[in-house]
C-alpha cells in the first residue's frame, strides 16, 4: 500500500499532531565531508569569469539544432539524426576533463551514457539524466522570435534559443559542474552515471528506450540509489516558495481513429464521407471526457496538503477542508477539495485522464471521395487508471456511432461489431498509434523506511535555494512538496533501475509557461542557470557522502 496512506492513517484522531505533520519537511542538507569544495564552487559560480564560460558552454549547445520529429526513421538511416554527431563532438571538445575520467558509451548510435565508478563499490551510484534533443522550430514562426532560435543570444539577463530551458540547461549544467569538480581534483566515493537520451521530445522510442535496457544489463536491477531527470521546479504559491519534485508520472497513449469507406466521384456522394464520420467521432470524444476523481495519494492532493500547512495565503476555508479531507471516510471534504482544484485547468489535467485531438488527415483531391481519414487523439492517463481502462473508454464512447454509420468496428485488435451483421458501409479501426503506450509510473516512496532518498533530495533542494538566495540556514525558506507534471520524461524507461526516481530541475517555474518552452521565444534566465548548476553541485557532493541512499 502506498506509504502516504499509512502516514495519513497514523494521524487519524490526532488533530494537533496532524496539523504539524500533514506535510513533514526534511532538514536542510549541506555537504560536510566535501564542505570546502562545495563552498569554493558555490562562490565561483557567481563570478563573472565563470559565468562567461558557462554562457559560452550553453550558447554553443543551443547553436546546434538537435531537432527531433515524431516520424523519424532509425538512427543511421534517417539523415535528420546526423546533427547529433556534431553535438557529441561539441561535448567532447568542451569537456575534456569529463571525457578523461568518465567512460563513454554510445547506445543506439546517439544515446550517451557516461560512467565514473566511485572508490567505494558497495555504494549504489547516482544516475543523472537529461536529453540532447529539442522540439523543432517551424520556419513560419522564426520571424516571431525576439532573437533567432538557434543563436544562443545573451542579452545580459537571458539566454535565448530552442533548448535553453528544455532541456539543454540540465545537460550542460551537469557537465559544467563535473568539469569544474574534476579540475579541482575531486574524485567520487559514490559512482556517478549520466544518461543523455536523444529523442525525449518524440517519446524516447529510439533513445531512452535503448538506454534503459543498456543500463539494466550493465548495472543490474535496482542498481542505482536515485535517478534525477528534468521535471518540476519551484515557484511562489499562496505566499510560500514551493518546490515540487515529480514523484509520479501519468500514463500515455496516442489513439488512432481510422475510418475507411469506398471511394468514388464526389459528384455522387454518400450521406457521410469518411471525413464527415471522423469529425462526428471526434466530436463524440470531446463530448465525453474522462471522469475526474481526486484520491488522497494523488500528487496534486499531496502538494495542496503542503500548501495547507505552510502557505499563509491559502484561503482559510480550503485549508480547513484539506485538513478534514485527510481523515478516513471524509469523502465529502475530499470532493469539495476536488471541486476547488479542478477549477485550475492545469491541475485538472494532472488529476484526470486527458484527451486531445492533435493530428488529422484525409482526402487527396477535391473531387474524389476520401477512402480513408484518420486522426490522432493524445491521452495522458491518470495515475489511478491504466492503458486498458483508457482503451475500454475509447471503445465504449464510439460504439453506438459505429453501429449508426453501419461500420465494421475493430478496436485494439478485437472485433467489436457483430460478425453476422449485414454487409457494412465501411470500417472503423481504433488502435494505439506509433507502436507504444504506457501505464502510469510506479510512485517514488515518500515516507517510512524507504524514503531516505526523498528526504535526501528534499534537504538538497533546501540547501541549494537557501545558499543561492543568501538566506539564513533553516527549514522554512522553501517548502518541498511531492509533485507531478502533466507530461512524461525519459524516466519511463528506467523504472527497473531504482524505485527512487525524481523529475526535478531546480529552476524557478513561472505560473504559466511564459519562457517559451515548446513555443516561440524560449529562454533561460542567467540567474536560474547559475542556481541550476549549484543544485547539481550540491546534489553530487551530498550524494557522495550520504548514508541514506
Amino acid at each position: 500500500m502506498y506509504s502516504q496512506d499509512r502516514f495519513l492513517d497514523s494521524l487519524i484522531g490526532r488533530p494537533a499532531q496532524r496539523a504539524r505533520s500533514i506535510c513533514p519537511q526534511a532538514d536542510v542538507l549541506y555537504p560536510e565531508v566535501n564542505k570546502a569544495l562545495w563552498e569554493e564552487v558555490a562562490v565561483e559560480l557567481n563570478t563573472e569569469s565563470f559565468q562567461n564560460k558557462a554562457l559560452d558552454w550553453m550558447r554553443g549547445a543551443i547553436q546546434i539544432p538537435t531537432e527531433v520529429f515524431d516520424t523519424m526513421g532509425e538512427p543511421g538511416e534517417d539523415e535528420r539524426w546526423e546533427i547529433f554527431y556534431k553535438f557529441h563532438e561539441y561535448l567532447q571538445k568542451e569537456y575534456p576533463l569529463v571525457h578523461s575520467k568518465f567512460s563513454r558509451a554510445t547506445v543506439n548510435t546517439f544515446g550517451l551514457v557516461y560512467s565514473w565508478p566511485g572508490s567505494d563499490p558497495s555504494l549504489k551510484p547516482i544516475l543523472l539524466t537529461a536529453h540532447q534533443d529539442v522540439v523543432p522550430v517551424p520556419a513560419n514562426t522564426i520571424p516571431s522570435w525576439t532573437h533567432p532560435p538557434y543563436s544562443g543570444f545573451f542579452d545580459g539577463e537571458r539566454i535565448w534559443g530552442r533548448g535553453a530551458s528544455d532541456d539543454k540547461s540540465g545537460l550542460i549544467s551537469i557537465m559544467n559542474v563535473l568539469e569544474t569538480f574534476i579540475g579541482k581534483g575531486w574524485t567520487p566515493v559514490r559512482g556517478v552515471v549520466l544518461a543523455f537520451g536523444f529523442d525525449e521530445e518524440a517519446s524516447g522510442t529510439h533513445g531512452a528506450a535503448a538506454i534503459g535496457p543498456y543500463l539494466l544489463e550493465t548495472f543490474g536491477k535496482n542498481a542505482f540509489a536515485i535517478v534525477v531527470d528534468e521535471g518540476g521546479g519551484y515557484q511562489e504559491e499562496y505566499g510560500a516558495v514551493v518546490a515540487t519534485p515529480g514523484i509520479a508520472e501519468k500514463g500515455y497513449m496516442d489513439l488512432k481513429v481510422e475510418v475507411h469507406s469506398p471511394g468514388g466521384h464526389s459528384s455522387v456522394p454518400p450521406a457521410h464521407t469518411t471525413i464527415g464520420i471522423l469529425a462526428r467521432l471526434l466530436t463524440e470524444y470531446e463530448k465525453n471526457p474522462y471522469d475526474i476523481r481526486l484520491t488522497r495519494n494523488n500528487p496534486v492532493y499531496l502538494t495542496y496538503q503542503c500548501h495547507a500547512e505552510h502557505a499563509p495565503d491559502l484561503p482559510e476555508d480550503i485549508r480547513k477542508l484539506i485538513y478534514s479531507s485527510a481523515e478516513d471516510g471524509a469523502e465529502d471534504a475530499l470532493r469539495k477539495v476536488e471541486d476547488f482544484l479542478v477549477q485550475d485547468k492545469k491541475l485538472r489535467s494532472i488529476i484526470t485522464t486527458t484527451q486531445a485531438a492533435d493530428m488529422i488527415n484525409g482526402g487527396v483531391k477535391s473531387n474524389a471521395l476520401p477512402e480513408e481519414a484518420w486522426a490522432i487523439v493524445n491521452h495522458r492517463i491518470s495515475i489511478t487508471s491504466s492503458v486498458a481502462e483508457t482503451q475500454a473508454h475509447d471503445t465504449a464512447t464510439v460504439k453506438a456511432l459505429a453501429e449508426q454509420f453501419n461500420l465494421t468496428f475493430e478496436a485494439f485488435g478485437n472485433l467489436i461489431s457483430d460478425p453476422d451483421a449485414p454487409s457494412s458501409s465501411g470500417k472503423l479501426i481504433l488502435e494505439a498509434a506509433f507502436g507504444h503506450s504506457l501505464n502510469p509510473a510506479p510512485r517514488t516512496p515518500l515516507y517510512g523506511e524507504d524514503a531516505g532518498p526523498y528526504r535526501f533530495l528534499h534537504g538538497t533542494i533546501k540547501a541549494t535555494y537557501n545558499t543561492h538566495h543568501e538566506l539564513e540556514e533553516g527549514n522554512d525558506n522553501i517548502i518541498v512538496a511531492p509533485g507531478m507534471s502533466s507530461g512524461n520524461t525519459d524516466t519511463k524507461y528506467y523504472w527497473d533501475l531504482t524505485p527512487h526516481i525524481f523529475r526535478y530541475n531546480h529552476k524557478a517555474t513561472p505560473t504559466k509557461l511564459v519562457n517559451g518552452v515548446h513555443t516561440v521565444n524560449e529562454f533561460l534566465e542567467l540567474d536560474a542557470y547559475v542556481e541550476e548548476m549549484l543544485f547539481f553541485a550540491t546534489l553530487i557532493l551530498n550524494a557522495d557522502e550520504s548514508t541514506v541512499l
